[in-house]
C-alpha cells in the first residue's frame, strides 16, 4: 500500500463506518471492513509519521487511564427550564413572545435521556471531549469519545467549533450490558442514562468502545456555522458526519407544539433510545441572542417533560435494609416490569408508616411510578384485585442482618449492634464515598466482597490493605489492585471536614462538618455540648449526637487522624469584601453548584450556614427558594436574588 492508497483506504473505511453506524445502511460486509482495516494498520505500523487524524485506528487507545482531568467549558453548558402541561406550555410561549415582541417559529426535537457531552474541534480535528459536569467544568473524556463511532474524528470545518450533544445507548444494548453485568456478579445499571454516563467514564477506552454508545448532536457552543436558524445549524452539523435526527420538527404556535409533543410521547416506546420529553427552542439564532439567559437557563428554550410512567405489578416480598446508623428501611421486591427501558424489580417503601398509609400487603397488585431518575415507588394499592391471599407486612422483631434485637420507636426501627454486617458495610461505603474521603473504586460491591472474605472489618483495615490482600480474590487483577491502593493513598491528607463527614455521625452532614472543622480545627472531637450548641445552625440534638460519638470513639478518631493526616486550610480572607466575616445562607438552585458558591464565599472570608436566624447577614436565593427565603424576608435580612448572586461574587 502506498501513500495515496492509504489515504483512499482511510476514506473508504470512514465512509463504510458512517453508512453502518450513522445511516444504518451498511455498504460493506464485516469481512471486507476487517480486511481493509488490517491493511491500513499494517501501513501505519511502518509509517507512524503519516497516520491521519481521521484514521479509524485512532478510535481505541491501548493505555488504561489513571483518572479524568477536570476541564473548563469554553462557554457554560446551561440546563433547561422544565414545563409539564399544556397550560404551562401556553404560559411559557406567551412569555417568550412578549419578550421577543414578534411571532416566533420553534424547533421541537426529542429530549434524549443520556449524558451531555461537548466536542471541541480545532482545524477540523477532534481536540477535546468534556462531560457536562456542573455546566462550568466537566471531565476530559477525549480518549473514550474517540471510540464512539458516531463522533467524527475529523470534520470539514477548519475554524474552532464546539458541537454539543447527548451520549445515549440503545435500550437493547442497555439490556445486554446489564445481563452481562449480572452474569459477572456486578451491579446492573439502573437505567440507560446511567449506563451511557458510566460507559463514558470508563478508565479503559476499550470497555467504552464495547458499549456501543451513540452521540446525538443538539447544538453549537463556541463557534459559528454561518446559519441564521437553528434548523439550518443542525442540518449543517449533520452534514459533517454526525447522526441525523429524523424526529426534528418546525412549529409555529402552541397547538402545533402540543401536537408534536403528543405524537412523540405516543411513539416513545418504539424509539430505540430512551427519551424523557421534548426540547423546544426558538428557531431564529439572532433572536436567541437577544433573549439571552437567566441565571439558570436560556430564555429561548424549554424542556417539555413527559408525565411520569406508571406501571402495574405485584408485590412479592419486603426486605429490610440496614443503614450505617442501624435504621431499617423497607424495600419491596416486585414482579419485574419494564418502565421506559429500565427493568424494575425493587421499589422504595420509605418506612413502616408509609406501608400502613398505603395499606400495603404481600401479594397486592400495585401501581408504580418512576419519573426521570427517581427511584420507583408505590403510589397506589389496587385493592379491588385482592383475592384473600394477601398477607400483612409485619415489623421485624430481629435484625435481618445480624439477628440482634431491634429498637422500635414509632416509624423508627433500629439495629443497635455496631458490629452488624450491614451496618459495617454501609459505614465503610459512606467513609469511602465521594462526599467523604472520595476513594475512587472502593464502592459498596468491592467493600462487600472484601468484608465477606474477612479482609476488612472496620475503617482502619482500609489503610493496611496491600497487594497481598487481594490474592486469590475473584475479579482482582494487578492493574485494578494498583489503582485501588493508589486511590486509598491519595485519600490521605484530605480536608478536615471530609474526614469528619466520613464518620457518618448522626445529624452531622457535610455542612455541619465544615462548620465544626472551621470552628475547632483538630480539636473538633474534644469539645463539650455547650461548645457545639454555640455554633451557627447547631441545636441540642446535633450537639448531643456529636459529643456522644466523639466520647465513644475518641481513641479511634485519634488513631485515624494519625494515619490519614487530614489538613485544615486556613481561609484566605478579603478584608474589602462585603462578605468578609459575614454569615451567609444559600438556598434554592443556581446555574453553578452551591458548593462552588460556598467555596467562593469562604475564600472571601464569609461563613456559610444551613439555617436562617437573627445572626444571618445575607441570603443567596436561587430558583425555587422556599421557607428559608420567607424567613429571611420576615427577619429583614439582605437578600441577593438569582443573577445578583454571581454578579456580587464577581465584583467582591
Amino acid at each position: 500500500m502506498n501513500d495515496q492508497e492509504y489515504i483512499q483506504s482511510v476514506e473508504t473505511l470512514n465512509r463504510w463506518a458512517y453508512s453502518y453506524y450513522v445511516l444504518d445502511k451498511p455498504e460493506a460486509t464485516d469481512e471486507d471492513y476487517d480486511r481493509l482495516y488490517k491493511e491500513v494498520k499494517e501501513y501505519e505500523d511502518t509509517n507512524a509519521a503519516k497516520i491521519l487524524h481521521s484514521s479509524p485506528t485512532r478510535r481505541v487507545g491501548d493505555a488504561l487511564l489513571s483518572g479524568f482531568e477536570k476541564a473548563k467549558h469554553i462557554e457554560r453548558m446551561w440546563s433547561l427550564e422544565d414545563i409539564f402541561s399544556y397550560e404551562e406550555l401556553s404560559v411559557w410561549i406567551a412569555k417568550v413572545k412578549k419578550l421577543a415582541g414578534q411571532e416566533i417559529e420553534f424547533i421541537c426535537e426529542p429530549k434524549y435521556d443520556g449524558a451531555s457531552l461537548s466536542l471541541v474541534y480545532e482545524s477540523g480535528v477532534l481536540a477535546r471531549a468534556v462531560t457536562r459536569g456542573n455546566g462550568i467544568e466537566g471531565e476530559n473524556v477525549t480518549s473514550n469519545a474517540r471510540t464512539i463511532r458516531t463522533i467524527p474524528l475529523a470534520i470539514n470545518h477548519k475554524d474552532k467549533i464546539e458541537i454539543r450533544g447527548e451520549t445515549v445507548i440503545y435500550k437493547s444494548e442497555f439490556e445486554a450490558i446489564n445481563k452481562e453485568r449480572i452474569k459477572n456478579g456486578e451491579t446492573p445499571f439502573a437505567n440507560p442514562r446511567n449506563s451511557a454516563s458510566g460507559s463514558l467514564r470508563q478508565l479503559d477506552p476499550a470497555v467504552c468502545a464495547k458499549r456501543k454508545l451513540i452521540f446525538l448532536p443538539w447544538g453549537v457552543g463556541t463557534g459559528s456555522l454561518s446559519a441564521t436558524s437553528g434548523f439550518e445549524e443542525m442540518s449543517a452539523i449533520e452534514t459533517m458526519g454526525f447522526k441525523k435526527n429524523a424526529l426534528r420538527a418546525l412549529c409555529r404556535n402552541t397547538d402545533e407544539i402540543e401536537e408534536t409533543y403528543l405524537s412523540l410521547m405516543k411513539a416513545r416506546s418504539h424509539i430505540k433510545m430512551q427519551l424523557d420529553g421534548m426540547v423546544i427552542k426558538i428557531n431564529d439564532l439572532n433572536l436567541r441572542g437577544k433573549l439571552g439567559w437567566t441565571i439558570k437557563a436560556p430564555r429561548w428554550a424549554s424542556a417539555y417533560k413527559f408525565p411520569a410512567i406508571e406501571k402495574k405489578t405485584k408485590l412479592i416480598s419486603v426486605d429490610w435494609q440496614v443503614g450505617r446508623s442501624g435504621a431499617l428501611t423497607p424495600v419491596g421486591n416486585v414482579e419485574t416490569v419494564n418502565i421506559d427501558g429500565a427493568e424494575i424489580s425493587r421499589v422504595t417503601l420509605h418506612n413502616f408508616d408509609e406501608i400502613l398509609r398505603l395499606d400495603l400487603k404481600i401479594g397486592d397488585h400495585v401501581a408504580l411510578i418512576r419519573s426521570g431518575d427517581v427511584i420507583p415507588k408505590v403510589v397506589q394499592v389496587l385493592t379491588t384485585m385482592r383475592n384473600q391471599t394477601q398477607k400483612s407486612i409485619k415489623k421485624p422483631d430481629f435484625c435481618p442482618s445480624c439477628g440482634g434485637e431491634l429498637f422500635v420507636d414509632g416509624a423508627l426501627i433500629k439495629c443497635q449492634n455496631t458490629k452488624c454486617k450491614d451496618r459495617v458495610i454501609s459505614t465503610l461505603t459512606h467513609f469511602a464515598s465521594k462526599r467523604a474521603l472520595n476513594i475512587e473504586g472502593l464502592g459498596e460491591r468491592i467493600i462487600t466482597q472484601l468484608y465477606e472474605n474477612g479482609i476488612i472489618r472496620q475503617i482502619e483495615d482500609i489503610f493496611i490493605l496491600s497487594g497481598e490482600s487481594f490474592k486469590n480474590l475473584e475479579g482482582f487483577k494487578d492493574k485494578k489492585n494498583t489503582n485501588l491502593l493508589s486511590a486509598i493513598e491519595s485519600a490521605k491528607h484530605c480536608e478536615l471536614w471530609r474526614f469528619i463527614n466520613a464518620f457518618g455521625i448522626e445529624h452531622i452532614g457535610e455542612g455541619a462538618s465544615k462548620t465544626v472543622a472551621d470552628a475547632f480545627k483538630f480539636e473538633w472531637y474534644a469539645k463539650e455540648i455547650e461548645d457545639y450548641v454555640r455554633l451557627e445552625g447547631f441545636g441540642t440534638e446535633m450537639s448531643t449526637s456529636l459529643r456522644e460519638f466523639a466520647q465513644a470513639n475518641r481513641d479511634r478518631i485519634e488513631y485515624l487522624t494519625k494515619i490519614i493526616a487530614p489538613v485544615c486550610n486556613e481561609k484566605k480572607t478579603t478584608g474589602n469584601s462585603i462578605f468578609n466575616a459575614k454569615t451567609v445562607v444559600i438556598t434554592g438552585s443556581f446555574p453553578t453548584s452551591r458548593e462552588e458558591i460556598r467555596v467562593k464565599l469562604e475564600a472571601l472570608g464569609a461563613k456559610t450556614s444551613e439555617s436562617v436566624s437573627k445572626k444571618t447577614d445575607f441570603v443567596f436565593a436561587g430558583e425555587n427558594a422556599g421557607s428559608k427565603l420567607e424567613k429571611a424576608k420576615t427577619l429583614g435580612i439582605k437578600i441577593f436574588y438569582n443573577d445578583e448572586v454571581l454578579k456580587e461574587l464577581e465584583n467582591a
